[in-house]
């Protein structure tokens, strides 16, 4: 099995900065791509970026320019700078991952419990 463990969120004013973790654990043999989602009450759920293991990234066009993703391959981590936040960031955010587990090869995608960031105004 694999597990996704998200920290990092919190309550922030508007303006201000929270950086996201997430580290994958378990069988892994491999993760590709890595990604952030969040869903905001009473809303679907949404991509907010995601990384290749190759480091090629997407945003969505709500945060580009002011959130960034990375990755550090050899701890099997993903990263989200939260930077100017806005009020209407607000909501639970998921880390996501797409990978091979161990032993038997058979591709994954797993899914973080959330980690709620809140912005106020």
């Amino acid at each position: 099995q694999v597990q996704l463990v998200e920290s990092g969120g919190g309550l922030v004013q508007a303006g201000g900065s929270l950086r996201l973790s997430c580290a994958a654990s378990g069988s892994i043999f491999s993760i590709s791509a890595m990604g952030w989602y969040r869903q905001a009450p009473g809303k679907q759920r949404e991509l907010v970026a995601t990384i290749t293991r190759g480091g090629t990234t997407n945003y969505a066009d709500s945060v580009k320019g002011r959130f960034t993703i990375s990755r550090d391959n050899a701890k099997n981590t993903v990263y989200l700078q939260m930077n100017s936040l806005k009020p209407e960031d607000t909501a639970v955010y998921y880390c996501n991952a797409d990978g091979i587990a161990t032993m038997t090869y058979v591709t994954f995608n797993c899914w973080g419990q959330g980690t709620q960031v809140t912005v106020s105004s």
